[in-house]
Parts: C-alpha cells; sequence; structure tokens
C-alpha cells in the first residue's frame, strides 16, 4: 500500500434497513437513517439520512421518500445507489483533484439469495466501489462484540437489526447453522402502528411509533425500573378529532408478545440444529444480542428466561455490526475466507 493508500479509500459499511454506518479510519463516520428524499419530476436527490427521515411522512406529491432497504434487501436498487453514493459524498465533502478508489467491506444478512447479494455488490460498485467485500452480518456482528471467531468453540449470536433479525452459531470462522428472519426492530414498529389502531382508534405514523418504542418499548410486562408512560398525539379514526393518549410500557410489552415469540421460536430453532459440542459451549458461554432491537427494555431477561440460557447484551449493540465489518475490512487477508 505505503505511497498509494492516500490514492485508495477503505470503507466498512453497515448497510441496515433502519440505519447505515459508515467506518473510515476506525470512526464512525456517518451514522444516519437508511432513507433518501427523491424529486419525483427529475428523478434528483434532495435529502439522505436523517434531514430525509424528518421529510418521512410529510411530503408533498413532487418528493418522495424511500427507505431503499426492506427486510434487510435492497428493494429499491436505483435509491440504494444514490443513497450509498450521497453517503460516501459525507465524507469526501472536501474538494479533491481526483477521487480515491474505494475498497469496501459491506455486510449482507446471512440469510440473502444469490440473486440479493448481487443487488449489494452491484449497488456498492456503481456508487464507485472498485474492490467490494461482502460479509455476513452474524460473522460481522461476533468479530464487534470482540468474539474470536476462528477459535475452535462454538457462539452464538442474535443480530436484532432494523429489517431481519439473524441468529446464528459460529466456530472456526465458519457459520455452522443460522436462521434469518423477517421480524425485527420494522415489525416491532409495525406491530405498534396495528396496536393503536385497533385498541385505541388512533392513527399515527412510523415515526410516532418507532417514538413509543424507544420511550416504552418493553419485552416484559414487569420492569424492574419502568419508563414513564408516553403520550401520543393523533387523530381519532371515527371522528377525527384529535386525541391524546398516554400509552405505558406493560401495552407495549403485550403488543410486542407475538413477534418476541416468533425471535424466540427461532433461537430454539438454531440450537436444535446446533452440534451437541458447540451446544455445550453456548450454554457455558451465553448467547450474544446484539443490533438496535437489543435495546429493548427486558428483552436479554425474558430470552433468557425462556430458553434458559444466559443472554448478554453487547456492549455497543447499534454498532456492533458496523465495528466488526471495520475491523475484518483492516485484515481483509486474514479474514479473507469469510469474505464473499
Amino acid at each position: 500500500m505505503g505511497l498509494f493508500s492516500f490514492l485508495t479509500q477503505e470503507l466498512a459499511i453497515d448497510l441496515g434497513t433502519a440505519n447505515t454506518i459508515i467506518i473510515h479510519n476506525d470512526k464512525i463516520v456517518v451514522d444516519e437513517p437508511s432513507i433518501v428524499a427523491i424529486d419525483q419530476k427529475t428523478g434528483k436527490l434532495i435529502a439522505i439520512g436523517e434531514k430525509a427521515r424528518q421529510m418521512h411522512g410529510k411530503t408533498h406529491e413532487n418528493i418522495k421518500t424511500i427507505r431503499p432497504l426492506r427486510d434487510g434487501v435492497i428493494a429499491d436498487f436505483n435509491a440504494a445507489e444514490q443513497m450509498i453514493r450521497g453517503m460516501i459524498k459525507i465524507i469526501n465533502s472536501k474538494p479533491r483533484l481526483f477521487s480515491p478508489s474505494l475498497r469496501m467491506v459491506v455486510c449482507i444478512p446471512s440469510g440473502s439469495t444469490e440473486v440479493e447479494v448481487r443487488a449489494v455488490r452491484d449497488s456498492s460498485e456503481h456508487a464507485g466501489g472498485r474492490d467490494v467485500f461482502l460479509i455476513y452480518e452474524p460473522m460481522a456482528a461476533s468479530i464487534g462484540i470482540g468474539i474470536d471467531v476462528e477459535a475452535p468453540e462454538g457462539t452464538m449470536i442474535v443480530d436484532i437489526g432494523g429489517g431481519t433479525t439473524e441468529i446464528a452459531v459460529i466456530a472456526l470462522g465458519g457459520i455452522v447453522c443460522n436462521k434469518s428472519i423477517r421480524v425485527a426492530g420494522d415489525g416491532f414498529t409495525n406491530d405498534i402502528q396495528t396496536y393503536m389502531r385497533h385498541q385505541h382508534n388512533i392513527k399515527i405514523g412510523e415515526r410516532t411509533a418507532e417514538e413509543i418504542k424507544i420511550n416504552v418499548g418493553s419485552a416484559l410486562p414487569d420492569l424492574d425500573n419502568p419508563p414513564a408512560d408516553y403520550i401520543v398525539r393523533g387523530p381519532n379514526l371515527m371522528t377525527a378529532m384529535p386525541i391524546e393518549i398516554p400509552v405505558s410500557y406493560q401495552e407495549i410489552a403485550h403488543c410486542l408478545d407475538k413477534s418476541i415469540s416468533k425471535v424466540e421460536s427461532a433461537v430454539l430453532n438454531v440450537l436444535e440444529h446446533t452440534p451437541p459440542e458447540l451446544y455445550a459451549d453456548i450454554v457455558n458461554k451465553g448467547i450474544n444480542l446484539a443490533g438496535g432491537g437489543a435495546l429493548l427494555r427486558g428483552l436479554s431477561r425474558r430470552l433468557t428466561d425462556k430458553i434458559n440460557i444466559p443472554f448478554h447484551v453487547a456492549e455497543d449493540p447499534l454498532h456492533a455490526v458496523a465495528r466488526g465489518t471495520a475491523i475484518a475490512l483492516k485484515n481483509v487477508e486474514k479474514f479473507s475466507f469469510l469474505m464473499r
């Protein structure tokens, strides 16, 4: 590298359904919601990330806000490419004589089909990536938490993101068994929207549902230090008159119960297929929780009680995948067997 290192820029990208995080030189340089606002007439990019999120649900017909990823998979190819390109521009905002060639490691859900993998690769290449490496999310999350993935012992990771929950058992630098289910943060948000509509006759948008989840989201109806009720304002579905409703964490625990049960049964399903030697390692060490969903109050306790194996929430669960991707990028040669 030496002399030409300044000609090459290395980026680790966690392309998430909810948030996209880019790490450059061990620093998080971009941490923005995965959303773009596009001018309908010209197809030009108006805003990305937080600016676009503030427009979400508040636009007129000339502006469209798009979340390019659904369920961990690129749903809108053009918007995804514009988003990646726009986020890379945020880093390279200083004028340069020539743009550096980009080396990227991008992480993908472990249940991705060949077509979905191709879509991520193509979008990254179109956005200017010269060398694009792909790494599976649970693998990246494990490296990010600080697990020695090459060790001859089993570790289990449950990564609850925005679009998918990734569950994997890792040993000797490979994924032994895994499951990727499309029940995750977005699913929780939808559950809250539906619940508010049926239970309280109040119509709320995606952003408000997200606020409820952050403020009073819970996986258990009895918490040791419960959050205060969250006041929701919106139109009554019958009369269209404004109403205010206090929402308690117990209600949210009740409304998320079904989705969390799906996560539990997926974890049990993976444990069922785990070879006995690795199973013993997992019982000894416990299971690691990463991703934004790991921040849900009481989740690790609920899973521990249900599955009888201790669950540990990672230190910074939101950035575990991105950190692991960055470590993999620094040691591309060492981790080349993990890349695609």
